[in-house]
């Protein structure tokens, strides 16, 4: 079958359909009424796309029959696609309604040409030419409806982005402005919600996350808002997509809306202990940690007054009694736990403690002193 066979139709036949189109028109449209979500009246805006586009198929039709070639048009079908799509009703409901014209005028276009003697022929080819005549209409407006589609979802999306950056504003936004670009972009505010900070501009890592969760790039995080994060399998479907995506992220501690940018800086904190390792940091569950590097100017200074006394020994030395003090403070001053946990004689471990207790002298024994001792540790790290 040709392109556009109705390009081969002879132009002789226009005085025989020219004339049924006016009434055709009519038929069209009380049969496309049988479509159901067309059973309505053809009155107002609606109405009158309708009539528009089933006189435009026929007068085109014809134009080009007589010109055996292609003749300008608007784009009405294109037009009726979008207009379908932002009405909120299927493409399929719009293309069921040219097929049932399309059988509608091979009817009329048939006895018409029977009575006027047209060839078997001919009508065999103006009945190729309507339908693939229609095949052409339903995708241009196939396309219509897509391109209308594409642009709605592009606009879902922005208003998203844009509620995202809304949330998590230092300071924060208004709650009336909060509650409006939530309305805007379609996403019913939760009671709950917690941010994950995501490494890079990982929008495919976000994509992963529940469904529900929106997500913007700010600087150089993603930053994904998930509602009730503490809902039911919804820390697991976390923790998953995170690691299929194979990225570092920093989970936020769950918050009412209003305090989403509370959950997005501890995420962002919790995202750094990762130090670039792909894993779901907690920060629920480092909230020393993350309390220490709030102030990492302070908590420097708080490491280096409380392990002074080791300072000027030599590196190996000092390896071997920041072991012995860590091992020490957590087993609680027990010397068969302490050598354990080193590796060592429990006669080396005793000789180490004395040492310390030597360069302590009561900070060992003392709660808070231990407690110091403890945090300065917890800021030195592993010693490498």
């Amino acid at each position: 079958m040709a392109d556009q066979p109705w390009h081969d139709l002879p132009p002789g036949i226009s005085p025989v359909l020219g004339p049924l189109l006016s009434e055709l028109a009519d038929e069209i449209i009380d049969a496309v009424r049988t479509v159901p979500a067309y059973a309505r009246p053809m009155e107002g805006p609606f109405g009158a796309n309708i009539r528009a586009g089933v006189q435009e198929a026929l007068r085109h039709f014809l134009a080009e029959i007589e010109a055996g070639g292609p003749v300008a048009r608007s784009d009405v079908y294109g037009a009726l696609g979008r207009g379908e799509m932002r009405a909120g009703r299927s493409l399929e409901s719009l293309l069921s309604a040219y097929r049932v014209g399309a059988r509608v005028a091979w009817r009329r276009f048939a006895s018409g040409g029977v009575q006027a003697g047209l060839e078997p022929e001919t009508l065999y080819l103006l009945a190729e030419s309507l339908f693939a005549y229609i095949e052409v209409l339903s995708s241009e407006s196939a396309e219509g409806y897509a391109l209308e589609q594409s642009a709605a979802a592009g606009e879902a999306e922005l208003r998203r982005r844009r509620l995202v950056r809304t949330l998590v504003r230092e300071p924060p936004a208004d709650p009336g402005a909060i509650e409006l670009a939530a309305s805007e972009a379609g996403w019913p505010l939760p009671r709950t919600l917690a941010v994950v900070a995501i490494e890079g501009e990982r929008r495919d890592a976000a994509s992963r996350l529940p469904a529900d969760a929106i997500h913007e790039t700010i600087g150089e995080i993603v930053c994904a808002v998930v509602p009730d994060p503490d809902g039911p399998r919804r820390h697991a479907a976390i923790a998953r997509a995170i690691r299929q995506a194979g990225v570092a992220a920093g989970l936020g501690t769950t918050v009412e809306w209003s305090d989403a940018a509370v959950s997005f800086a501890r995420a962002r904190a919790a995202l750094a202990l990762a130090e670039g390792t792909p894993a779901l940091m907690i920060a629920r569950d480092l909230t020393g940690e993350l309390l220490l590097r709030s102030d990492p100017r302070l908590a420097a200074e708080l490491a280096s007054d409380q392990l002074a006394p080791l300072a000027e020994l030599p590196a190996g030395s000092r390896r071997r009694l920041t072991e012995t003090l860590r091992a020490w403070l957590a087993e609680q001053g027990r010397i068969g736990p302490v050598a354990q946990r080193l590796g060592v004689h429990p006669q080396t471990a005793r000789y180490r403690i004395a040492r310390l207790r030597e360069l302590f002298g009561d900070a060992l024994e003392d709660p808070d002193g231990r407690f110091g001792l403890e945090l300065a540790l917890r800021v030195q790290g592993p010693l490498r």
